[in-house]
């Protein structure tokens, strides 16, 4: 297996939904100290845009404490709580002060599944354990301890792999999840999964 972790030019594209698609297929990696090497295919993203966009928390120039991380140049971890209980990943995507990110909504468990099933307080391995955003995170360890992370270092990163193409997947578009206020905007097909997986979200 040869794999290649994503580099600079891969986050500071300017277009969030191209690097959206783009990622599916790809491996999100976690390494804690002294914890083992967590990993999955990523099979579901959703993509936010920082103008014109009214699902995205950083929409047209809002800036909080919170999202001030998501104008930071792309390729860094923006790291939420969602109903006070989920952390939610994100990756950080174009240059400086341009506000997009992605979601990361699900992934296929791929290295140091028993951690992950641990993790989850699991009995087995099975898709309730990363098919979901709160899950997926809390199977890989992360956590808003990790907002701001730099996804070029060996904390959190993202890698291609030989064995796992991602020309091989067959994407599907729909509309983003819980995002109903968003009005017309909620409408945006800007999700993607990867087609008849079971490991995406229901």
């Amino acid at each position: 297996m040869c794999a290649q972790k994503l580099g600079d030019d891969f986050y500071t594209r300017d277009d969030v939904v191209l690097i959206a698609r783009d990622l599916i297929g790809r491996v999100l990696c976690t390494q804690f100290e002294g914890q083992p090497l967590t990993s999955g295919l990523i099979v579901e993203t959703e993509a936010y845009s920082g103008r014109n966009d009214k699902a995205c928390h950083a929409n047209n120039g809002r800036k909080t404490e919170r999202t001030e991380i998501m104008y930071h140049r792309g390729g860094v971890a923006y790291v939420y709580l969602c109903y006070g209980i989920h952390h939610l990943f994100n990756v950080v995507t174009n240059r400086e002060g341009q506000a997009d990110a992605v979601l990361i909504r699900a992934i296929k468990p791929l290295e140091g599944t028993e951690s992950m099933v641990e993790r989850r307080n699991a009995e087995s391995l099975k898709p309730e354990v990363t098919a979901g955003p709160g899950r997926l995170t809390q199977a890989l360890g992360i956590t808003t301890d990790h907002y701001g992370t730099d996804l070029t270092g060996d904390l959190i990163w993202i890698e291609n792999r030989d064995d796992q193409p991602t020309g091989d997947i067959e994407l599907v578009t729909s509309p983003r999840v819980g995002v109903e206020y968003a009005g017309d905007h909620a409408k945006r097909n800007w999700r993607f999964t990867a087609k008849d997986n079971p490991w995406v979200s229901k």
